[in-house]
């Protein structure tokens, strides 16, 4: 072979080398905006449902005014449109999403000392279709920080930090959930 076909048989290697990078980080960027909506989904149908909980929880509930009205607006800030580009408005939906698991949380454990509400069965039909969101919820965002990592790991390993530019990738967030989400929720306190 001569020089010339050594430098065209390099420069075409090098080439297709960089393209499969490039694809692969393309690849991995819509698999985790494929997870985002995956979450977004599930979080509208939790959303379609909390109305449906807190009408029923308003009957027997005249306490916890408090807690549903709490409800009821993270409800709306979950429904807010965001810009999933946009690394800060990603963080941002999401601790607004924690925060009403948390509420969510304390209104399921506030049912308790509702021995009427408790028994009621349009109240546990409602809890249970909850409980299956909320596992589905789980698992879309398990299946968000698994794409998520293989998203950031291929932008910052090298030659990736080099090629995400001209794929229009950027390092996404990890989903996290808030510190209140994370303590464990004392059931006295709350039916004390």
């Amino acid at each position: 072979m001569d020089n010339g076909t050594i430098l065209i048989v390099v420069a075409f290697t090098v080439t297709l080398l960089l393209y499969i990078l490039y694809a692969r980080i393309i690849k991995h960027k819509n698999k985790a905006y494929e997870a985002l909506a995956g979450i977004d989904v599930q979080l509208k149908n939790r959303s379609n449902l909390i109305p449906n909980i807190l009408e029923i929880a308003k009957k027997f509930m005249e306490h916890e005014k408090g807690l549903i009205s709490s409800v009821t607006e993270l409800r709306t800030k979950t429904d807010k449109d965001y810009d999933s580009h946009d690394a800060a408005a990603l963080k941002e939906h999401m601790a607004v999403a924690s925060a009403l698991d948390a509420q969510m949380g304390q209104l399921m454990i506030s049912v308790e000392a509702y021995p009427d509400l408790k028994s009621d069965q349009t109240m546990q039909q409602a809890q249970l279709s909850y409980n299956e969101v909320e596992t589905k919820i789980a698992a879309a965002r398990r299946f968000y920080n698994s794409a998520v990592g293989q998203l950031n790991n291929s932008i910052e390993i090298f030659p990736g930090n080099i090629i995400a530019p001209y794929a229009k990738a950027s390092l996404m967030p990890f989903y996290q959930a808030d510190e209140a989400s994370k303590a464990p929720i004392d059931a006295s306190s709350i039916l004390g």
